[in-house]
């Protein structure tokens, strides 16, 4: 049986803004799934998004949703998304996401080899990139 482990976002309303941003900047398929879609009336807006998943060809995975009105949205810093590897691609994905966010610190080479940054995205996530060094 296989198993995966991946982030699932939460969102208060603006999932579908988040996700349709992240795709742009990561590539891949974009799945959304809107509360209407699956018939629900937990929400007095049927257009929030019930379930999404972005899967890209690098073999990323992330999911979100917007909580209910029910469920208490609390954003957090206490998580951060990871992009490391070696791949120059890394760079273009740091700057496009920071675009209307915060660079918490700067891109640049760090004290272990590696070029490293961290951002919080205009929608509140931060992500940390680490762009391994060849030695």
């Amino acid at each position: 049986m296989a198993s995966q482990l991946n982030p699932y976002l939460a969102f208060d309303g603006d999932a579908r803004q988040a996700l349709e941003f992240y795709h742009q900047v990561l590539g891949g398929t974009l799945d959304l799934g809107t509360y209407g879609d699956f018939g629900s009336a937990e929400l007095s807006d049927p257009d929030k998004i019930m379930h999404a998943t972005l899967t890209t060809a690098d073999g990323f995975t992330l999911m979100a949703w917007d909580v209910p009105e029910r469920v208490p949205f609390t954003p957090g810093t206490n998580v951060a998304l990871y992009l490391g590897g070696d791949d120059p691609r890394l760079r273009e994905h740091f700057e496009k996401l920071s675009a209307g966010g915060t660079v918490t610190l700067p891109l640049e080479k760090q004290m272990w080899g590696d070029e490293a940054g961290t951002l919080v995205d205009r929608f509140g996530i931060t992500w940390m990139v680490n762009i391994r060094q060849n030695a």
